[in-house]
């Protein structure tokens, strides 16, 4: 589980997003960190019954993101980020292809599978994918277990127009209209605080699983 101290530094963080307070709590945060690695082992653990590809090779101290943020094109200039990373796919947090990502941060905790903003050739075949296979592809989105933890794929990033080659009028257009496909569940952090914490992500994982085997079928 995650500990409410890991979620106390966050908060301190953020309300301190300054080198001279980190140096001197840097102990707290190297606890917290120790904290999320061994949480997400026990969620490794769970997740490679459910999908074959997240093999023993799948460390998860390669899976947790650094909390330091690149500020060299950003207007934002706090050094630190606010929550903890969880990335992982059969190359941990180095993501090449469709993945699963884990949010740990105070009042915005969530659990999302997919592939997020793809090269335009990875795009055009999850569409194309879409476009022939469209009844298996709501055999998924509209199971109910899928549903139950993800009522909508992610909505944020779509095209204003209808994407080449597919007329305003399909079905589907909705979703081939998508620059990301990604499906996201919230959790409270009291949620991942409690002895279901594991429990909890891996129930999301596992319902957001068949949605990443055909992202993968679309890449071949």
């Amino acid at each position: 589980m995650i500990k409410k101290s890991t979620f106390q530094f966050l908060k301190d963080v953020a309300l301190n997003n300054h080198r001279e307070w980190f140096l001197p709590n840097k102990g707290r945060y190297e606890e917290a960190r120790e904290n999320v690695i061994d949480f997400t082992d026990q969620v490794l653990t769970g997740l490679r019954k459910i999908d074959p590809l997240i093999t023993d090779d799948v460390k998860a101290k390669n899976c947790v993101l650094r909390i330091y943020r690149d500020i060299r094109f950003s207007k934002d200039k706090t050094p630190y980020k606010t929550n903890f990373g969880i990335g992982i796919s059969p190359t941990a947090k180095n993501f090449k292809g469709p993945g699963y990502y884990i949010h740990l941060e105070p009042d915005s905790c969530f659990v999302t599978g997919g592939s997020w903003m793809p090269e335009s050739e990875t795009l055009k075949a999850i569409r194309q994918e879409i476009d022939y296979n469209g009844a298996d592809f709501h055999a998924i989105i509209d199971a109910p277990v899928f549903r139950q933890f993800f009522p909508e794929l992610d909505q944020e990033d779509m095209l204003k127009t209808s994407p080449k080659g597919y007329a305003a009028d399909h079905p589907d257009i909705k979703y081939l209209k998508l620059k990301s496909f990604t499906a996201s569940s919230r959790l409270k952090a009291t949620e991942l605080t409690g002895p279901d914490s594991v429990k909890n992500v891996l129930d999301r994982l596992e319902a957001v699983y068949p949605f990443m085997e055909f992202l993968r079928n679309a890449l071949g």
